[in-house]
């Protein structure tokens, strides 16, 4: 997670050495010098100089932390780490050399940067104050960010306090705290986030998904809607809502929100596929089967799309069609039980029964008989004049209706005084 301001911050260090006043001599020494050359950006004369103070005198912090400004302004951070280090060591207590060197060291990868870092947040930064440790706590947030994503949002915070408007700093306490699984906390510095800067992408995308994986679902919406509000053309966003709205129950408003969301994904099979599967389970059955239809064009072996293919086709009555994708799902996965239910009842309505009875066998196998097997078995029977059998399953029915199919019950009792003598007696 690297943001512009965070990486100009790895990228520059620290207020250069030209911001200390150097000590007033009667004449310029070699450090001296250097600053000045430094101040024209003479990189080459100022090193020269710096390397020539260091030799002389190997613990002169001051020379050592402006060498380390000088490789640092010349992207040599290698050699600045090192400068900075010799700084460090020759006077541990610096603000500006510890900062600079977990920030150099941060850019090596070196793991030693988070130390000098969190060093630097209990110094005194020589000038401008909240601004050092807005950059102290900034950079150990980064450096942490990826070993301890919990602390990592911590040091962020920090850094927040120094600039109680920017909301940066609470954007990357808020993500770290969503890897760290601290919910509670995400959602927290996201909300603040959006009562400093109300359009943060960021931030309301985070709350989005927070409330998703929670199943917030009117915070969700809500959410989801700002993006939109911002993108109308947030193809994500989009899919999101409509399968929330679905969720809600919000059936027309999600048949909307899906035919938005196939607009802007025309050709992308999962959205087809949330939409159709929507549009099943809402009984938009002429809208399931069109969907499953391209789907199953685009994926003609698929025998889960093609059984989804042929209940939607099924429930709009078009018994040939959904017999013929119940076949091939069935040819293409002999173990799928809901391919047998659907080819069951198509077959009947085809007047196929002996093919119905067989497909009520098979799907046996995978589920229990209920109340609707049970009848479609008597009716199938009767079709066939398999008299005994009908008999049989027609009572098996009536012992397990228990009164919540009272038409079914009603041709039933007519058929079992049509057919069974013991039944007339009754």
């Amino acid at each position: 997670m690297r943001r512009a301001w965070l990486v100009a911050i790895l990228a520059l260090g620290c207020a250069s050495a030209q911001t200390r006043q150097p000590a007033k001599v009667a004449a310029a020494s070699p450090v001296d010098q250097a600053e000045t050359a430094i101040g024209k950006q003479d990189w080459a004369a100022a090193e020269t100089l710096l390397k020539d103070a260091t030799s002389q005198e190997p613990k002169d912090y001051r020379a050592w932390f402006d060498l380390g400004y000088v490789y640092t302004s010349q992207d040599k951070t290698r050699e600045a780490a090192e400068a900075y280090r010799y700084s460090v060591d020759a006077k541990p207590d610096i603000f500006e050399s510890n900062l600079n060197l977990g920030i150099s060291l941060a850019k090596l990868g070196n793991p030693d940067a988070a130390k000098y870092l969190a060093v630097a947040t209990t110094l005194k930064p020589t000038s401008h104050p909240e601004e050092g440790y807005f950059r102290a706590w900034l950079s150990l947030g980064h450096v942490l960010s990826k070993e301890s994503p919990q602390r990592a949002a911590e040091a962020y915070q920090q850094a927040a306090k120094f600039k109680s408007k920017d909301p940066e700093p609470h954007l990357s306490a808020a993500q770290m705290y969503e890897i760290a699984k601290d919910t509670a906390g995400a959602e927290r510095e996201y909300q603040v986030v959006l009562a400093l800067d109300p359009g943060s992408k960021e931030a309301i995308t985070g709350l989005a998904n927070i409330y998703l994986n929670a199943k917030r679902l009117p915070e969700s919406e809500t959410m989801l809607r700002k993006i939109l509000a911002g993108d109308p053309t947030n193809s994500n966003a989009q899919l999101q809502l409509a399968r929330v709205l679905a969720a809600e129950n919000k059936d027309d408003d999600a048949t909307a929100a899906y035919d938005a969301a196939l607009k802007l994904l025309p050709n992308d099979g999962e959205a087809q596929k949330s939409a159709a599967d929507f549009y099943l389970a809402a009984k938009k059955y002429k809208e399931a089967a069109a969907a499953y239809a391209q789907l199953v064009q685009a994926k003609p072996n698929d025998a889960a799309l093609r059984e989804l293919y042929g209940n939607a086709l099924l429930r709009l009555h078009k018994n040939a069609e959904a017999q013929e994708q119940a076949l091939i799902a069935i040819k293409l996965n002999p173990n799928m039980g809901e391919a047998y239910n659907d080819l069951a009842f198509a077959a009947a309505e085809n007047k196929d029964y002996a093919l119905s009875l067989k497909a009520l066998d098979a799907r046996a196998k995978f589920y229990p008989e209920n109340q609707g097997t049970y009848f479609l078995r008597a009716t199938n029977y009767d079709n066939l004049r398999l008299v005994k059998d009908a008999i049989a399953a027609y009572k098996k029915f009536l012992a397990v209706s228990d009164g919540k199919f009272p038409d079914q019950e009603w041709q039933a009792r007519h058929r079992l005084i049509a057919i069974d003598p013991e039944s007339r007696k009754k």
